[in-house]
């Protein structure tokens, strides 16, 4: 069985004084545990308005979304009648399949980033075979 050394004991002080000089220059927010991300909160409330020539609809899926609302929380949005499949992240923002890697605050917002994005195409609706 080996002893521990002058030399080891010395390594061990001096690292554990290095981490509390790090922590204290930190300050206390540093230490503290973090508090996870907010959950997502409840639906937004429902639109219905022309962006760009385009009408927009969103509002509370009643079971005759393409995936009954599964993704999107229970919320659909459509653009000139055809669906937008929308998705919303853990952290209360919102996705599209043509919006995909810009998550916004609302679905408002990501219908009407939808339009700009269409340039005046139309929506195809999102098929899964």
């Amino acid at each position: 069985m080996s002893s521990i050394t002058r030399r080891r004991a010395l390594g061990v002080a001096a690292g554990a004084a290095s981490a509390v000089a790090a922590l204290a220059q930190a300050g206390p927010a540093a230490a503290a545990p973090r508090a996870a991300a907010p959950a997502a909160g409840p639906d937004p409330a429902s639109f219905d308005e022309v962006y760009q020539g385009r009408r927009i609809r969103g509002g509370p899926a009643h079971g005759g979304g393409h995936h009954g609302g599964h993704h999107g929380g229970g919320y659909t949005v459509t653009v000139d009648g055809r669906e937008l499949h929308v998705m919303r992240n853990a952290d209360g923002t919102w996705i599209s399949v043509i919006h995909h890697y810009e998550p916004v605050a609302t679905p408002r917002e990501l219908a009407r980033a939808a339009v700009r994005e269409l340039r005046g195409a139309p929506l195809v609706p999102l098929t899964l075979g």
